[in-house]
Parts: structure tokens; C-alpha cells; sequence
């Protein structure tokens, strides 16, 4: 009852203690009477130069700029893909693959205006992604409504068409613009055209000579956005956005749905323009409307803009590459230890053990480096690869020799001292760095990845079993650590778990913080059954049934929370409880499943990654089958070992269900995740380097006999044969 009432304490106070920051987020919009909105396919910060493009810097430098991720349905957003976008406010897709783009649709003229005929048919084939796009918002037309918005180009008549294709006012190109038509709707938008990977100075020139052409005529009080909308170039780079108008001088474009300053996304434009428009925004629009941040100098301003691309650039080129070098480092690493000291002699079992122990030490250091180098800006050397991961190395090896000798110090005789230190740090790296801005995450290989668009603030996808095992690890070593310390009484014990699992758990799911689905789901039950074995409290099916659902309960409550308290934190678990109490949450279900199969496809080795899973779970539960004979030793010589490395392997399971990147969550913790393993087994069986182990003593409980004592008994009886058990510790 006390635990319970102590986590409801703890959020109580966090919803206290970011109510009143979170609402800043929320600043008033400025109407304004006149918006024109210029697009320029392919622009980046990298662009721009005082001299190259006199006018961009100029409007860069009165006004508020921002990089722009331009993606809508796949990584390479063609500029049709971000007119549509930018027409309906959500993302869109014409007939192409991601090999290369097609040209934008046919554009008829029609008196003053002008058809789109493949409007309809691109209308049809976007149902099949889920995404709900509000055909003819921008323009003013959906649902029949009337309005006046002027398209000048191919790609803004497909922005401004409504479904059947029509656009009421249309001029074909920038060289026909006149006073007298920006000033005949409130909105214009304009198409200046792409620029290619071929003749790119040229064009570049050429698009900023018209905007000075279209700047010198705009109507007084007019707020222009000068965007990017997609590309046609590959790999996809973060693009330009820039708002001149009032209420955006000398500022930082900022958005809730990135919560990063100086980062916005594409269907972040079309709220914001009919913010300015003074028109309601519809239900479920899923951008958010542009605010203006504050802003330094102008020049390091700009640079730190195009290092933000520089930075994810980084991460699309080595990710893929730093992952099969992490896990094929381990598996030669820990390979290589088990052929030198191979052999059945118990002394030869112990320094095998040990060195396993170091080696495990060291690759569970491996990530919280990762994200650690974040503090040092690599992204703005000559080589920002090679400073990323000599960074990370050198704090991976700085993270594991301190948690060995401080293992050494405060744990003599207790082989997990070490990994419970680096979890501990993990956890509380990953846990504070959500909780104020999420910085460290951003284009570090474990984090995430801005052009991905999958998220941009919160424990990432990639990170997620990670921070779970990490907070299950440390939870589960302090717990252990109050054992031994109060033998007399296991609520220490708890105390640490519910501690452990609070912070955690409100760190990545409350709104105004991580706002993690998958995370709250996976990490709650695996808290409730950690802390059911530490407290004494016999595990029978309705109980596990009960736990199962707990992280959906909470998942839940904190869905309603950030509906009905908007102040909390604008987040998709918000936007999530509006869809399904409006009855619209069946197409975000649909593309969430489709999303999660479809992990299993990402690469030919994504299959392999569900029998490794299973595998490994059948090697903990009965190690006889395999005919391990170490994982039964460890056990009886610390019976809590057995659940423990059970929820941490459930974790990553449950995160592979309950995440929409389904099978990458375990995927990108099996190289920390193994040796992790691998070496408590190691640590446990064959004891501590000074040759100890960690007994835990058994405990009268007012709630039953020890849990871990039941599980044991109840689990693998290898131990229990002739010359498997605790006497013979030469098997």
C-alpha cells in the first residue's frame, strides 16, 4: 500500500511540477490578412550564402528559420509527395518507389483557374497508407466549403486543388506574379521549381532572383514562409523553412510535435498557415502550428542548422555499418575468451568467467557513450563521423574501467556490482535527458533519427530495450544490495524496485516527457512482476494475467491525462485518446499493426531475429535441453537470477509487440543484451574476481516464502542431478 501510494505521489508531483512549463509551448498565433507560402524542392540550409542567394539571406537573417523534415510516407519525399502533403495536412504519396521520382501531375488551365485530372486517382491511392489526408484543407475547399487561395505553378495548383482536381485561381508560373494578384486571396502559394543535383548553382540563383521579385511586390502585413517542399535527390536531407512576417523577427522556429528547437516538420506547415488564416483547425490534424523561439547570432544560427543535417547525414550513412560492428565485436570478443580458456578445470571456469564479466562490463557501457557523445558537438568537426564513435570508444572505456574499479570498492564479493553500476548510469542518462529536451538522443546510432520522422524527443525505438533492460538490471541489483544489507525485512527491497521502476517508467511515458507507448506497455509489467519476486509475493496466473494488462492501464490513464490536460504535453498518446474517443482510431491501429508486421521484412536478417529471441528465452527457462550446464549452477547459486534475467528478457518481447517498429526493438538490444547475460550467468555460477558469491539470504516474509526460492524449484531441475549442482563446480 505504501509503494502504491508513493508512485501515486510521484506523479502527482511530476504533473505539478511540468503543467506550468509545458504550457508555454502553446503561444498565440498573429493573424495575418495576406500569406503567401514559396516552395523551393530540394533547398537546404547548405545553400544559402550571403553571396550565393542574397535574398534567402536576407529573409533568413530579418525572420525566424528552422530545418524542415520533409518526409511524408517513405524516406524519399518526392515534391509531389510534399505539395500533396502540405495540401491536406497529412502525410501523402504520388505513384512513385523509392528509386527516383516522376513528375508532377498534369496541371489544365480552365479559365481563371485550372484542373488537376490526377488528383482523383492520387486521392485513391493514398487509402491504402492510413494516414487520412483532408483533400483541399489548405486551399480552403474540403468538404465543399468555399475559399480563395491563389496557386502559381504546377506543384501549388496540387496543393490547392480540391478533390476533384479543380483550383479556382491558378497562374502558371512566378514570371505572370503582379501586385494585383498576391493581393487577390488571403493565401498564395507559389512553386519556384526544384533544385536538382545537376546545374544546382544555377537554379539556386535563379530561384532567389524570383523571390526578390515576389518579395518586392507582397501586400503590406503579408507573413511569407519560404519551404522546401521534398526532393528529388537521395539520401533525404533536412530542408529549409524560414517565416518573415510579424511575430517571427530574429527568431528560432519552434513546434510541439518536435519539441526541438530550430526542427520542424512538413505537416507542421499546414496548421500554422491556417493559424495565420484564422481558420479553425479540424480535429485530428496531426502537425502543430509554428512558434517563434529565440535566437542567437545569425551566423553561428545558420551553421548550426546545416550541423543538424551534417549530424543526420552521420547517422544514415554509419548506422546500419556501427551495429554489425558492435555485435560482431562481441560475439569475437566473447568467442575468443571462451577458446583460451576453454577446458572443464574449475580454474580455467573462473578466469573464463571473469574475463567474460570485464568484456560484459565493457559492452554494456557501449551505448550510454553513444549518447553521451552528443555533449561534445562532433557534428561540427571536418570529420564528424570519426569524432562521434572515437568519442563514444573513449567513454565506453572510461564507463567500464570506472564501474569495475568502483565494483571492486563497494562490492567486494559481488560479481553484478558493476553491471548494476552501469545500468544505474544508463538509466539515469537516458531517464534526465527526456525529461529536459531529449538532446542526447538525436542522431546518435542507439537514438533517433530525425529524417526518419518517427519521433523526435523520448526514448527511441532503437533505445527502448535498452533504457528497459538497463532500469530492470540496476532495479534488480539494488534490490539485492538491500538484501543483503536488511536481511531481517525485504521492504528495502521493494522500495528500490518501486523507486527504480517510477522514475523510469514516468520518465518515458508521461506526456510531457517521453510520451512512449510501446515503453509504458513493455517496462510496467516487468516492474509488477519484479516487484511481486522481491516483495515475497507468490506469482500465480491471475496474477501474472493482472500484471500483463497493468501497462495498458497505465498506458491508458496517461493517454486521458494528456487529452484532457493538454498542458501536461501536447503528444501522440494525446492525439491517440482523441481518435478513439471520436471514433477514429481504427486507421492508426491499421498502419501501427501494418507497421510492426513489416518490421520482419526491414532486411533478410530481420526473420532470423523472432528465433533468436525464442531461443535465448528456451536457453533461460531449460537449460538441460542445450545441455547448459552453467546457467543451472548460477541459479542455485543466486535462486533471484532466474526471474530476473526472465523480465529481462520479457521486456524486449513485450516492446516488440506493443511498439510500432515491432521486431527492431530486441534487434538493437541483442548486442547489449548477450553479453549482459553471458556474464551474470558467468558471475553468478563462478563467482565474484576475488572468488565470492552473492548469496542471498532466505527471509521469513509476512507474505509468503521467498519467491525466487519458489521459481527455482519450480523451474530447470538440471541442478538438482549428480555433478551439476552446487558441490561440483567443475562441471
Amino acid at each position: 500500500m505504501r509503494i502504491r501510494r508513493g508512485i501515486v505521489l510521484a506523479g502527482a508531483l511530476i504533473a505539478a511540477a511540468i503543467g506550468g512549463a509545458s504550457a508555454s509551448a502553446y503561444a498565440a498565433q498573429t493573424s495575418a490578412p495576406h500569406v503567401v507560402i514559396v516552395g523551393i524542392s530540394g533547398l537546404r540550409w547548405s545553400d544559402v550564402s550571403q553571396a550565393g542567394t542574397p535574398t534567402l539571406w536576407r529573409l533568413a537573417d530579418e525572420g525566424s528559420v528552422g530545418s524542415l523534415v520533409d518526409y511524408s510516407v517513405q524516406p524519399l519525399t518526392c515534391p509531389a509527395d510534399a505539395w500533396l502533403t502540405l495540401g491536406a495536412g497529412a502525410r501523402a504519396k504520388s505513384d512513385h518507389t523509392g528509386a527516383g521520382c516522376g513528375a508532377l501531375p498534369a496541371v489544365i488551365p480552365d479559365g481563371g483557374g485550372a484542373v488537376v485530372p490526377g488528383l482523383p486517382g492520387l486521392i485513391g491511392y493514398n487509402r491504402q497508407f492510413h494516414y487520412d489526408p483532408d483533400w483541399g484543407l489548405l486551399g480552403g475547399t474540403a468538404d465543399g466549403a468555399a475559399g480563395c487561395a491563389t496557386a502559381v505553378g504546377p506543384g501549388a495548383a496540387l496543393a490547392l486543388a480540391d478533390p476533384s482536381g479543380h483550383v479556382a485561381s491558378w497562374v502558371p508560373g512566378p514570371s505572370d506574379l503582379s501586385p494585383a494578384v498576391l493581393s487577390r486571396c488571403p493565401l498564395t502559394v507559389v512553386d519556384l521549381g526544384n533544385l536538382g543535383s545537376t546545374e544546382r548553382s544555377v537554379a539556386l540563383a535563379a530561384a532567389d532572383g524570383e523571390l526578390a521579385h515576389i518579395v518586392a511586390e507582397l501586400p503590406r502585413d503579408t507573413t511569407l514562409l519560404v519551404t522546401s517542399p521534398g526532393a528529388t535527390t537521395s539520401p533525404p536531407h533536412l530542408q529549409l523553412a524560414l517565416v518573415d512576417g510579424p511575430g517571427y523577427r530574429a527568431g528560432l522556429l519552434e513546434s510541439s510535435s518536435t519539441r526541438q528547437p530550430g526542427l520542424v516538420a512538413l505537416t507542421d506547415l499546414t496548421p500554422t498557415v491556417l493559424g495565420w488564416l484564422g481558420r479553425d483547425l479540424p480535429s485530428g490534424l496531426v502537425g502543430a502550428q509554428l512558434t517563434r523561439g529565440a535566437r542567437g547570432p545569425f551566423d553561428p544560427a545558420v551553421r548550426a542548422l546545416a550541423g543538424q543535417d551534417t549530424a543526420a547525414q552521420v547517422w544514415q550513412s554509419t548506422h546500419g555499418p556501427f551495429f554489425w560492428t558492435y555485435a560482431l565485436a562481441d560475439a569475437a570478443v566473447l568467442g575468443a575468451i571462451g577458446l583460451a580458456f576453454r577446458g572443464a578445470a574449475p580454474e580455467r571456469r573462473r578466469r573464463r568467467a571473469r574475463w567474460w564479466r570485464v568484456a560484459g562490463v565493457f559492452a554494456a557501457s557501449v551505448p550510454v557513450a553513444t549518447f553521451l557523445a552528443n555533449l561534445v558537438p562532433w557534428w561540427q568537426s571536418a570529420h564528424p563521423a570519426a569524432w562521434l564513435y572515437g568519442t563514444a570508444a573513449a567513454l565506453a572505456a572510461v564507463i567500464g574501467l570506472a564501474a569495475l574499479l568502483a565494483g571492486r570498492l563497494a562490492g567486494r564479493g559481488d560479481p553484478f556490482a558493476p553491471f548494476g553500476l552501469v545500468c544505474l548510469l544508463t538509466l539515469l542518462v537516458l531517464g534526465v535527458d527526456v525529461m529536459t529536451g531529449s538532446r542526447l538522443q538525436l542522431e546518435v546510432p542507439f537514438g533517433l533519427s530525425v529524417l526518419s520522422a518517427g519521433r523526435f524527443y523520448g526514448i527511441g525505438n532503437e533505445a527502448l530495450g535498452i533504457y528497459g533492460i538497463a532500469a530492470l538490471a540496476g532495479a534488480a541489483w539494488l534490490a539485492l544490495v538491500a538484501m543483503r544489507r536488511y536481511p531481517s525485512s525485504r521492504r528495502p527491497a521493494e522500495a528500490a524496485v518501486a523507486a527504480v521502476g517510477a522514475f523510469a517508467v514516468f520518465a518515458s511515458g508521461w506526456p510531457g516527457f517521453g510520451a512512449k507507448v510501446g515503453g509504458t506497455i513493455a517496462m510496467v509489467p516487468c516492474f509488477v512482476l519484479l516487484a511481486a519476486v522481491v516483495g515475497g509475493i507468490r506469482l500465480t496466473w491471475r496474477r501474472v494475467a493482472l500484471a500483463a494488462v497493468s501497462g495498458l492501464a497505465l498506458f491508458a490513464v496517461f493517454a486521458l491525462i494528456s487529452y484532457f490536460f493538454p498542458a501536461t504535453g501536447r503528444s501522440d498518446i494525446g492525439a491517440f485518446a482523441a481518435d478513439v474517443l471520436h471514433g477514429h482510431a481504427g486507421a492508426v491501429l491499421a498502419r501501427k499493426i501494418g507497421s510492426n508486421v513489416g518490421s520482419l521484412w526491414v532486411s533478410p536478417f530481420s526473420p532470423l531475429i523472432p528465433v533468436v529471441v525464442a531461443v535465448t528465452g528456451l536457453m533461460l527457462w531449460r537449460p538441460s535441453w542445450f545441455g547448459l550446464k552453467a546457467v543451472p549452477l548460477a541459479y542455485g547459486t543466486q535462486p533471484l537470477l532466474r526471474p530476473v534475467l526472465a523480465v529481462i528478457w520479457l521486456m524486449p518481447v513485450l516492446g516488440w509487440v506493443a511498439d510500432d517498429s515491432g521486431v527492431i526493438v530486441p534487434a538493437a538490444v541483442l548486442p547489449m543484451a548477450l553479453p549482459l547475460g553471458i556474464a551474470l550467468l558467468a558471475g553468478a555460477a563462478y563467482g565474484s574476481s576475488q572468488g565470492g558469491t552473492l548469496a542471498v539470504p532466505a527471509v521469513a516474509h509476512r507474505r509468503g516464502p521467498v519467491p525466487a526460492r519458489d521459481l527455482a524449484a519450480q523451474g530447470d531441475r538440471s541442478r538438482e542431478r549428480p555433478g551439476v549442482g552446487r558441490g561440483d563446480p567443475g562441471r
